[in-house]
């Protein structure tokens, strides 16, 4: 099965759940201002996995993202070392509360992308996405990373 073609039926699974409430530990939902989204995400939780991120990728499905999730709050940074589309970075706290957003990182480019302190896990998706939305500092994720001190958390079944 094709990438984007995993994607797409994930996506459609996860569409299903959205309706019921359920976190997902493939799915990222956000809220704020602007209404509700939700993107089809790919976890990384390793230094490996981290390090490697979305690069050598061709493409990026529309409601497809990486979500890195780190052990602890920290200051992150990222760049765009080997990644040839051009991407979203928002950038979270523990609590699920959107702090950064960098929007239209450049293909390839190496400059570093400071996030921020305190920063739990940084959300990955197509350049332009985020100001199309709406996403901005103060927009809330949902997902079982984010746990139980999340500002808008998992429900307990």
């Amino acid at each position: 099965m094709t990438f984007l073609r995993l994607f797409a039926f994930i996506f459609f699974l996860v569409s299903a759940n959205v309706a019921l409430g359920d976190c997902a530990p493939d799915r990222v939902d956000l809220r704020g201002d602007w209404g509700q989204a939700s993107y089809v995400v790919e976890v990384v939780d390793t230094p490996e996995s981290r390090g490697r991120g979305l690069m050598f990728r061709e493409s990026l499905p529309r409601r497809a993202g990486m979500l890195f999730v780190y052990e602890r709050s920290q200051s992150v940074s990222f760049w765009m070392r080997n990644t040839l589309i051009p991407l979203d970075m928002i950038f979270v706290d523990a609590q699920g509360v959107v702090q950064h957003v960098h929007q239209n990182a450049i293909p390839l480019d190496e400059t570093p992308i400071p996030g921020g302190d305190g920063i739990l896990a940084v959300l990955e998706i197509n350049g332009g996405q985020s100001q199309r939305i709406g996403i901005a500092p103060g927009t809330e994720l949902r997902h079982p990373a984010f746990g139980a001190q999340a500002r808008w958390a998992c429900a307990v079944n």
